[in-house]
């Protein structure tokens, strides 16, 4: 089931999905109200005579009029869309672009249009004016109307959404609601215990307690991208077995690389291998869903690149660090998940290779940190940042990692900060964590 509502996932983040599912749906429309149209007789008498058309011309006319001004925008459309997606990416970096093509406005607009071309041809060619015989899809007209009215109402919305995606403040901004909402996802606990963790366990015995290694290989190159946990422990627990895992989701395989050791003393049959197989799931591009990481190097490309001498673009940086201390700030108190899994009887299922705070705070600042050099104002931000996380964490462990950090940032200050007073002003913040 959790790999069925993966799959749906991607499939609504897609391009195309949204606009077939609007052209279908218009296609069924226009047949409806055709079909509606031929059972009832409307009035053309009173205020009906400005909403209905009476002539078969006139219907033709208005349908042909609205089916070629919506092709038309239906181009202008796709080719903003481009230019937007042109610019996010020589401003912000290409792995943003899948950002920008999965805003939902952009994808309603594009099939809006689309629709309500194909929407008005095929009730044009329901018009019949042959003999005594006359057919004019009134209602039909009516709502081909009412579309192209509110066409024109989402064109406006979507040239006010196309100017103020691509500043640097709302990609940002944007980012950061989604890796808010994906830690709340992936992180929904808070630590209870200052030095929470796995150090203290020896998965050693259970592992000797197993007869036979199967070498788990990957299938085909690409990156794992998801991982169904609960169905493989289901599948683990039946056969009695244990897995240790050497890749987590976001990982990048090759194919016939161990990504895992299966521990168990019965060989398995192919079916049974084949359903295991069928929890992992490898493509060529990674995904955000269970990789904390990918939202987070999204960030860091966008400070990377602003960082760049050809863009020299400070405080975007500045922004991105400060978005990036929040997130941390989160995970200092957040509990990790263990890499150790167990069944419902409490036995030892998968040795997981699992995210901790560590690396995602490398993660986070490495590269800022690397790109920063001889520009004072983010060295600055990134000690401040620091202090700042600092504040949160209560684990030792943690409190480790922030010092290192800081340790690094100072050194990276004192190598290529050229002014005295800039050195000693990043001294001075040091010393909060430092000391």
């Amino acid at each position: 089931m959790n790999k069925l509502l993966f799959k749906w996932s991607e499939l609504k983040a897609t391009f195309w999905f949204i606009p077939v599912i609007i052209i279908i749906s218009s296609v069924l429309l226009s047949v409806v109200l055709v079909y509606m149209d031929g059972l009832i007789s409307f009035s053309q008498d009173g205020l009906s005579r400005f909403f209905f058309v009476k002539s078969s011309n006139s219907a033709r006319t208005i349908l042909s009029t609205i089916s070629g001004a919506m092709i038309g925008v239906a181009g202008t459309v796709f080719s903003v869309t481009l230019v937007a997606l042109t610019l996010a990416s020589s401003q912000f970096g290409p792995r943003l672009i899948k950002n920008f093509m999965y805003v939902r406005l952009n994808q309603v607009v594009l099939g809006s249009y689309i629709s309500t071309y194909l929407y008005c041809l095929l009730v044009l060619n329901s018009i019949k004016d042959v003999g005594d015989y006359t057919f004019i899809p009134s209602l039909s007209i009516l709502v081909a109307i009412l579309a192209a009215g509110t066409n024109i109402i989402l064109l406006i919305i979507f040239i006010h959404q196309i100017a103020i995606s691509i500043q640097a403040d709302k990609v940002i901004s944007d980012i950061s609601d989604f890796i808010s909402k994906q830690l709340q996802s992936l992180f929904p606990e808070k630590m209870e215990q200052e030095n929470e963790g796995d150090e203290g366990f020896d998965s050693s015995d259970a592992i000797s307690g197993y007869r036979k290694n199967i070498s788990i290989k990957s299938p085909k190159s690409g990156y794992l991208q998801y991982l169904d946990n609960e169905t493989l422990i289901e599948i683990i627990t039946r056969n009695n077995a244990l897995l240790e895992l050497h890749y987590r989701p976001g990982g990048h395989l090759v194919e016939g690389i161990e990504m895992g050791l299966l521990h168990t003393n019965e060989d398995w049959d192919k079916e049974e291998l084949k359903k295991f197989f069928d929890q992992f799931m490898i493509g060529k591009a990674k995904t955000s869903q269970q990789d904390i990481e990918y939202s987070i190097h999204q960030m860091v490309e966008i400070a990377a690149h602003a960082l760049s001498p050809g863009v020299n673009d400070p405080y975007t940086a500045i922004t991105c660090i400060d978005n990036l201390t929040a997130t941390i700030s989160y995970l200092a108190k957040a509990k990790f998940p263990s890499k150790y899994r167990f069944d419902k009887e409490g036995n030892l299922r998968i040795i997981a290779d699992t995210v901790d705070f560590r690396g995602i705070l490398d993660a986070a600042f490495n590269q800022i940190r690397q790109f920063s050099g001889g520009n004072t104002a983010v060295i600055i931000r990134l000690m401040e940042a620091l202090i700042t996380i600092r504040g949160f964490v209560k684990n030792d462990k943690y409190q480790k990692a922030v010092i290192r950090h800081a340790e690094m940032v100072l050194r990276t200050g004192e190598q290529t900060i050229k002014e005295k007073n800039d050195i000693q002003d990043l001294t001075n913040r040091s010393k909060e964590i430092l000391q």
